[in-house]
């Protein structure tokens, strides 16, 4: 009896994360939206992995960013180490999306390289949901060491590259995903001067996924985005656009 594709394919990324990584099973986060979790191997972000996410030189696409990211650490349990270089981080705005500020430990490094041994040193310790670490920029080797740490402690690591500081170059780097965020017009309310946030969404790169972009609403105060109200309705052909839904 042949054997279904879904189950072979679920195999066959068992396999590679095996031979990639330590063998282990982590917990994975999905998006909730099909669209994006399709085209993740794990059906969503991947525990015991580091993950990229940066906007650009415009300072409302490093907000989006940020709000991003706070929103995917709100849907993991237990506390979240926020390691950054000097206190400039707006936190109501997190509590927005999710992040209640009495699960997050800010970590005031002072530098790149102190925030990258930061976040080694966090992801030691067990039971947190989430190391996030804000940087300019970085080298390989350390997203390799953080990679090795983050698989080793079971516990999903994300650099976010400070776009607006550094420039839109990114280095080579060991992450599984890498993600770029950036705003987007809002979706009208009927209401003068108001509007529901809209970020255009950039899965650059993914191992053993594949690349992809969307239009999606920002998250609500549970963390969740959503597929653009004005995308959901479009066919199906519509998905592999540019910009999709």
């Amino acid at each position: 009896m042949p054997v279904p594709v879904a189950l072979a394919l679920a195999e066959l990324r068992a396999r590679i994360a095996d031979i990639e990584g330590d063998g282990r099973a982590h917990d994975v986060l999905p998006f909730g939206i099909a669209a994006i979790d399709a085209h993740l191997p794990a059906g969503g972000i991947q525990g015991g992995a580091l993950h990229e996410v940066a906007g650009s030189p415009a300072l409302a696409d490093d907000a989006a960013a940020t709000v991003f990211l706070a929103g995917i650490a709100a849907r993991l349990e237990g506390p979240v180490l926020w390691c950054l270089r000097y206190r400039d981080l707006f936190a109501p705005a997190l509590h927005l999306a999710g992040l209640h500020p009495d699960r997050t430990i800010h970590v005031e490094a002072g530098s790149d390289t102190k925030v990258l041994l930061a976040m080694e040193e966090c992801l030691r310790h067990a039971g947190i949901a989430a190391v996030v670490g804000e940087i300019g920029k970085c080298t390989t080797t350390a997203t390799k060491r953080l990679q090795l740490a983050a698989e080793s402690a079971g516990v999903a690591a994300f650099l976010f590259r400070r776009a607006a500081r550094t420039g839109t170059q990114a280095d080579g780097s060991a992450a599984v995903t890498r993600w770029r965020i950036l705003a987007a017009p809002s979706e009208p309310l009927g209401i003068p001067s108001l509007g529901r946030p809209r970020w255009a969404v950039h899965l650059e790169r993914v191992r053993g996924g594949r690349p992809g972009q969307w239009l999606v609403e920002g998250c609500d105060a549970q963390g969740r985005i959503g597929l653009s109200a004005a995308l959901v309705d479009r066919p199906a052909a519509a998905e592999d656009q540019l910009i999709a839904a």
